[in-house]
């Protein structure tokens, strides 16, 4: 089967990670195809936003805990987290940010890095306190938050594919 397909078919969600960092220039690479992810006419109207610092995550995964209504960890004790961003001002803005998410799982997924996609980064990045982050960052304002993609090494099992669902392709 080709690599690319395999790796396509065979990346999961991880939801329990180890402490140890991603290599820098592993992360370094997998960011690089973040940002080759594909934009709505070419824009390129996306942002990536990575850290390490224990501090900010913790502080992150409270901002998102928060949004839940939860104290647990919604990174799941990841040691890196990658903030996508998108602007707003551009239609495809969503589907923009969430090409860069894919992008960057499925590269972790080829580097040997486990990863998941953590929802609620647009209500986290709408609160007063997310607005102060943004702007520390340099984030423009018409960004608005699509993901956050935890990464790092799993501290269990990976996990298997559930069975594709009927019907899932039509032909006609």
């Amino acid at each position: 089967m080709n690599e690319a397909i395999q790796n396509l078919m065979e990346r999961r969600s991880v939801r329990g990670y180890k402490k140890d960092l991603v290599p820098q220039e592993v992360l370094d690479e997998i960011l690089e195809a973040g940002k080759y992810a594909p934009s709505g006419m070419g824009m390129q109207g996306t942002m990536m936003v990575v850290t390490q610092n224990p501090e900010l995550i913790a502080k992150l995964s409270k901002m998102n805990a928060e949004v839940m209504g939860s104290k647990a960890d919604p990174f799941y004790g990841a040691p890196t987290v990658v903030i996508v961003f998108a602007d707003s001002d551009q239609g495809t803005f969503v589907e923009n940010g969430s090409l860069v998410m894919g992008n960057l799982m499925l590269a972790a997924h080829a580097l040997g890095v486990d990863s998941c996609w953590i929802h609620r980064a647009r209500e986290v990045f709408t609160s007063e306190e997310g607005k102060k982050l943004k702007e520390e960052w340099g984030v423009p304002e018409s960004y608005e938050g699509i993901g956050h993609c935890i990464l790092g090494y799993r501290s269990g099992d990976y996990p298997a594919a559930k069975p594709r669902k009927d019907g899932f392709v039509v032909r006609v």
